[in-house]
């Protein structure tokens, strides 16, 4: 199938997902943000049996989604096993009830599949301001230690895990080519965690590309899939600007 967009980074298809998605080879991991299913857009209608098309070709998957969309097509995971789930704060809400909590939330799972050593993870560090307390100096590491996941030897660098709520609220100011738009440094944090460096992140649900955005920024390489041409087209527009896009949204 001839690209509908591609340069040294980047392979964009127009298209079907549930079409395209047999004729890809192996990738290093998904990250994508599928329709939900929950409004009367014409864009938004489930794409029923999906994560077992992705399961050809990867082991794992970072998805988007409410916990109703998971709940309803919980059967569409058979086989998956889910290693995470972390939760985007954007700072808005989004839904037009009136009588509810106000949902300012999205979240985003991980999946994969075979054992978990054999998963490509790079676990994700914030390094602290100023001097790190209360712990041993990277220069002289302390004693091996033993817990659940096996023996280690800590040192105190300052780092600190990425806590599983990631704030990154929308900035209206941004360009915006997709209603549903995912923060691209949320992407980064993604795609860093489950490809490593020079690998291939699949999106089968490209929107507005930010994943690919996100793919270039961290080193890494990208194939895309979008069904709406109208979305190709500003995806290889936003692409074309090179790997300095700064856009706060995906």
């Amino acid at each position: 199938m001839k690209p509908y967009f591609s340069d040294q980074d980047v392979t964009l298809y127009l298209g079907d997902a549930i079409e395209i998605l047999p004729t890809l080879g192996t990738l290093d991991a998904v990250v994508t943000d599928p329709p939900y299913g929950e409004t009367s857009l014409d864009w938004d209608i489930y794409p029923n049996g999906w994560p077992q098309l992705v399961a050809g070709h990867t082991s794992s998957m970072w998805c988007f989604g409410s916990m109703r969309m998971f709940l309803d097509h919980f059967d569409d995971f058979a086989g998956w096993r889910m290693s995470q789930d972390v939760v985007w704060n954007k700072g808005r809400g989004t839904s037009p009830a009136t009588d509810r909590f106000r949902r300012v939330h999205e979240h985003v799972l991980h999946w994969y599949r075979g054992p978990w050593r054999d998963i490509y993870h790079e676990t994700p560090r914030v390094q602290l301001m100023g001097r790190a307390r209360g712990g041993r100096s990277s220069r002289h590491p302390g004693p091996s230690t033993h817990s659940a996941y096996g023996p280690s030897t800590w040192q105190d660098t300052g780092a600190r895990l990425v806590e599983s709520v990631l704030h990154a609220p929308k900035d209206v100011t941004s360009v915006s080519t997709n209603p549903t738009q995912k923060p691209v440094g949320v992407l980064e944090l993604l795609i860093t965690y489950s490809v490593p460096p020079g690998g291939i992140v699949l999106d089968p649900f490209a929107g507005s590309g930010s994943a690919a955005v996100a793919a270039r920024h961290t080193g890494r390489r990208a194939v895309l899939i979008e069904k709406r041409e109208e979305q190709c087209e500003a995806i290889a527009q936003r692409l074309a600007q090179g790997v300095l896009d700064l856009s706060a949204e995906a």
